[in-house]
This record gives structure tokens, sequence and C-alpha cells, in this order.
């Protein structure tokens, strides 16, 4: 049973308060796994060798839906798991995952995930994470999530990763090799303020005949962060990619957008785009003169670019 702390770290990160015994979870807290359910299509297992779960979806099942939440409520944890997903052939799953991390102390409070996607023939993946940190703490909230991803032939996976508030440093890693025909959707969102990093670096192969990727981020960096994007597309045989990086630059926050492309193969299409600026003015003045003051008006206008 949560307390109302952690309920809130679940609201935020998941989208939920509590688990539902018709769909499969496994809530990790504070380094240890503490509630898990499975159903007849979603089977989720402990590790034997290290520290982490194994979950398993059966061939062809519809409709699934697996919350994979963690969140950390004590200082000075440094928590590191290992989380494999077997996606069966034809199958279609919606995996919400995220950690939140509340510090009130002055140690820091680490999560490190490393999760690897096995996703079979046909399979459709739509994959979710939130990152998020508070507490009254001078203790560092740091996320590290890494992520690598096998998709074989006709795949779709959808990977949507949402960092907003309150996470001192993170360094995001993916490694992803699609197969022929597969279609691999990468879309990042991400704020830093005061003096947090955040380093993301994307690397994709293509390794199948017409498969795709679509990388885009969406950043704004405040006071004085620092983030710096690394996308990587490698394109090995006939396929597509795209690349979009923007980014929203105030106060004397730095951001590096590294857009890096490779062709090995004659039919490989690989495009990349990248820019950072400031806040439009013109669109400042039009909602001040709407009655928003300076701070409300900017706002507005990063709430709608990370929507």
């Amino acid at each position: 049973m949560q307390n109302e702390m952690e309920k809130n770290l679940l609201k935020k990160i998941a989208g939920i308060s509590g688990f539902s015994l018709g769909s499969a979870f496994n809530l990790r807290a504070n380094g240890v796994g503490v509630e898990r359910h499975s159903t007849d299509q979603v089977k989720i297992v402990s590790k034997v060798d290290k520290p982490g779960i194994d979950i398993y979806v059966k061939a062809n099942s519809k409709g699934e839906q697996v919350h994979i939440p963690v969140i950390v409520t004590d200082t000075g944890v440094n928590d590191l798991v290992y989380n494999d997903f077997y996606i069966g052939e034809g199958a279609q799953v919606e995996i919400i995952a995220g950690c939140g991390i509340h510090n009130d102390g002055c140690n820091p409070s680490q999560h490190d995930g490393i999760h690897t996607f096995h996703i079979g023939k046909n399979a459709n993946v739509i994959y979710s994470e939130k990152h998020y940190g508070e507490g009254n703490g001078s203790g560092e909230r740091i996320l590290n999530p890494t992520t690598i991803v096998y998709m074989e032939e006709n795949a779709v996976c959808q990977m949507d990763t949402v960092q907003i508030k309150g996470v001192d440093s993170t360094v995001r890693k993916m490694d992803a090799y699609v197969g022929a025909n597969a279609k691999l959707i990468v879309n990042e969102k991400l704020m830093t303020h005061g003096v947090q990093t955040a380093h993301s670096d994307v690397t994709v192969n293509l390794n199948g005949a017409d498969s795709s990727v679509q990388i885009v981020s969406r950043s704004v960096g405040k006071d004085n962060s620092v983030q710096v994007f690394h996308p990587i597309a490698v394109g090995n045989t006939k396929c597509r990619a795209h690349i979009q990086c923007d980014s929203i630059l105030m106060g004397q926050a730095k951001i590096s957008s590294i857009p890096e492309i490779a062709a090995n193969h004659v039919d490989a299409q690989i495009i990349h785009e990248a820019a950072i600026g400031k806040i439009n003015s013109d669109q400042l003045i039009k909602l001040q003169t709407l009655g928003l003051d300076e701070e409300a008006a900017e706002k507005v206008i990063i709430d709608g670019f990370l929507k």
C-alpha cells in the first residue's frame, strides 16, 4: 500500500495512483521489488543472476498494458536494475515505465535502468518513460537509463521519453538494431534548469531492407543547465531515416545538438535537421497583448513546444 508521497510519484511518472489486478505490473521501490502481478498474456518473473525482471508478452496477444514504474524515496539510494522484454510475434502491447525520485536528504539518490527489448516479427510496441525528481534535500537526483532494442521483420516500436522537472543529472543511452521493413519511432522531450546536466546518445542501426527510423528531440534549457544530444543513424541497406532536433535556449544555458548520419548502402536515405534558438519575440509580444506577463507568456510557449 502506497503512502501519499508514493502515490504522487506514481501519478507523475505513470499516470496512476495504484494498480489493477486486471493488468500486468511491477513496482520497484528503493532498490527492491515490492509489488507484482502477471496475467495470462503477460508474465513477469525475477531474474536469478542480477537485479531486475524478465517480461514475456505472448505471441499474438492484443491490447495488453504493462506498468513497470520505479520510485526512490530514501536518500543515498544507488539502484541498478536490468529489465528484459520479450515481445512475441504479432503481439500488441503498451508498456508504461518511468522513475520518480523524492530526495529530502543530503546524499545523492540514483537509479540506473538497463532495458533490453527483443521485439518479434509483426509485433507492435508503444513504450513510454517519464523521469521526475522532487524533494527539499540538497542530495542530487540522478537517472541514467540505457535502452537496447532488437527489432525483427515488420515490427513497429514507438519510444516516448519525457523529463521535465527535478532531475539533476542524466545520461541517456540507446542502441537499436532494426530489421527488414521494421519501423522505430523515438520521441524525446526534455527540460533542464538550474545547473542540471543532460546527455542523450542515440544510435540506430538500420540493418534490414526497407527499415526506417524517425528520431525527434524537443528540449528547453534554462538558467545555467547544460544539454548534449547526439543521435546517430547508420544505414546499412535500403532504408530511410529522419533526425530532427529542436531546442529553446534561455538564460545562460548551453545546448549542443550533434546529429550524425552514415550511409553504407547506395539506397540508404538519411536526413537530419537541427535548430537551437531563443523564444520567438513575436510570440511573446502577441501573448502579452492578450494580458499575460512575460513569465506567463514564456510558460505558454514552452508548454506548447514540449506538448
